[in-house]
C-alpha cells in the first residue's frame, strides 16, 4: 500500500482559458488529452489540468516546473495574471479505501487520472469560486454607503449613469456564477463518467462549495435589490421632473393664448 505524501496545487490565472489554443501550442511537445472543459497535460513526469475558466490544478509538480507551465498557459489566458498564490494541499493514495478529506488532506483511493481529474474539478471550481467572493465583498464594501446616505439624506449619491454600470457589472458577475462557469451545477465530465461523481462529491462538500455559491448569491441579490431601489427612485424623481415640465410648458400655453 502506498502512503506516500504529496501535493496538489491549484492556481487561478485569468477570465478564461483557450483550451484550442493551448491544445495547439503544446500537442507536439507534450502528451495531452482533451476533456469536457478541462485539457490534461503530462509535464515532466507529473499531471496538471488545466479548465477553461481560468483554473489549474497540479498534482506532483516540482516548483520549476509550475513556472515553465504557467508561462505556456498565461500565453492562452484572457486578463490573464501570475499574482494569485498556490493553493495547496496533501495527497496520498490508499488502494481500496474511500476517497476523503481532512485537514487539507486527501486520501485517494487509487491514483488513476479519472480520480485526479473528478477531484481536481472541485479543487478548481473552489479557486474560481475564491475570485467571485473576493468581487462581492469588494462590490459590498463599495456600495455600503449608499444606503446608508439614502437613510440620512434621502438623496442618491450616484448618477444615472454610475447606477446603470453598476448594476450592469452586478448582473454580468451573476450571469458568470449561475450560467457561465458551472459553479452551481455538477461538471458536465460527470455525464461522461458518472463513476467519479462520488469522489467529486465528496471534495465539494469538503470545500463547502454549495453552501458558498448559495450565500455568495445572497450576497449579490441583497446589492442587487438595493440597485434596484435606487433606480426606481431615480425613475420616480425622473418622471416627476418631466411631468412638472410638461405643467409649465402647458401653464406658458394658457398664458399666451388668453394673452393674445
Amino acid at each position: 500500500m502506498n502512503t506516500e505524501q504529496h501535493q496538489v496545487s491549484t492556481k487561478l490565472l485569468g477570465h478564461n482559458i483557450d483550451l484550442q489554443a493551448l491544445k495547439a501550442k503544446l500537442h507536439k511537445s507534450f502528451v495531452i488529452h482533451q476533456y469536457r472543459d478541462a485539457l490534461y497535460i503530462a509535464y515532466h513526469g507529473s499531471t496538471a489540468f488545466v479548465f477553461d475558466y481560468g483554473v489549474i490544478c497540479a498534482w506532483k509538480m516540482k516548483e520549476e516546473d509550475k513556472t515553465q507551465l504557467l508561462v505556456k498557459v498565461l500565453s492562452c489566458t484572457q486578463n490573464g495574471t501570475d499574482d494569485h498564490a498556490w493553493e495547496n494541499f496533501h495527497f496520498k493514495v490508499e488502494q481500496n479505501a474511500s476517497l476523503m478529506v481532512r485537514d487539507d488532506e486527501i486520501r485517494l483511493p487509487d491514483d488513476d487520472l479519472l480520480t485526479l481529474l473528478a477531484v481536481s474539478h472541485g479543487l478548481a471550481q473552489s479557486e474560481k469560486l475564491e475570485q467571485f467572493e473576493v468581487l462581492a465583498e469588494k462590490t459590498i464594501r463599495e456600495h455600503s454607503h449608499l444606503s446608508e446616505t439614502l437613510a440620512k439624506t434621502g438623496k442618491i449619491p450616484l448618477s444615472r449613469k454610475a447606477l446603470a454600470k453598476a448594476r450592469g457589472s452586478l448582473f454580468q458577475t451573476r450571469n458568470d456564477i449561475v450560467l457561465r462557469f458551472n459553479l452551481l451545477d455538477t461538471p458536465e465530465f460527470f455525464w461522461e463518467y458518472p463513476e467519479q461523481e462520488a469522489n467529486y462529491l465528496q471534495i465539494s462538500r469538503y470545500l463547502d462549495l454549495q453552501p458558498r455559491v448559495e450565500l455568495l448569491n445572497l450576497k449579490l441579490s441583497t446589492i442587487n435589490e438595493l440597485l434596484e431601489m435606487l433606480a426606481s427612485e431615480q425613475n420616480h424623481k425622473h418622471s416627476a421632473f418631466l411631468e412638472w415640465i410638461i405643467i409649465y410648458l402647458i401653464a406658458v400655453d394658457i398664458i399666451l393664448y388668453f394673452g393674445h
